[in-house]
């Protein structure tokens, strides 16, 4: 939400829109504003049917576009667990709207094809994660070094997987393995 706004983007949902609810009786739907021009769905807390279901008739109805941030099945929010992440989320509309976003956030190339073409090249950069399927695989489908970390979503085991998405080029404990001691 804060970065759409920072954007000059007006955006509706997150906490403000936390407890509205549907009314479920026939000629009863949300009305939704007819200039939505993109449904962008990210990690939210408060997600509800309501937004679930204005979010569908925006897509279905007005023929919005519709963004992931990034398909994470899963989150870390606290030590040891793993928490529902923004993919399902974007399941929940995909369910409902038989289409697929367009993923703006890893492993799409989005944000890297933005970063060349401002300058940088990719040979300077190096993809830095803990997930083996977003931030791994985004590296090394884009032509960068990797380095997972295991201090995230990822564990030793999986990398046994003979089915891993991609095979990191270097793999710590943690970020902090990166930083040079003073």
């Amino acid at each position: 939400m804060d970065e759409l706004a920072a954007v000059g983007l007006q955006a509706m949902g997150g906490p403000a829109h936390a407890g509205l609810q549907v009314v479920m009786q026939a000629g009863e739907e949300p009305s939704v504003d007819a200039d939505i021009g993109a449904v962008v769905v990210g990690f939210d807390r408060h997600l509800n049917y309501y937004k679930i279901q204005y979010a569908q008739r925006c897509i279905r109805h007005l023929g919005a576009e519709f963004i992931a941030t990034n398909t994470d099945p899963v989150t870390p929010l606290t030590p040891g667990h793993e928490w529902a992440g923004g993919g399902s989320m974007v399941g929940a509309l995909v369910g409902c709207t038989q289409m697929q976003p367009t993923v703006a956030g890893k492993p799409s190339p989005v944000l890297l094809d933005y970063l060349v073409g401002l300058g940088h090249q990719r040979a300077e950069m190096c993809m830095v994660g803990d997930r083996l399927n977003t931030d791994i695989l985004f590296g090394a489908s884009n032509g960068l070094k990797t380095i997972l970390t295991l201090s995230g979503v990822t564990r030793p085991q999986h990398l046994k997987d003979p089915n891993i998405p991609a095979m990191p080029d270097f793999v710590v404990a943690s970020v902090s393995e990166l930083i040079p001691p003073p």
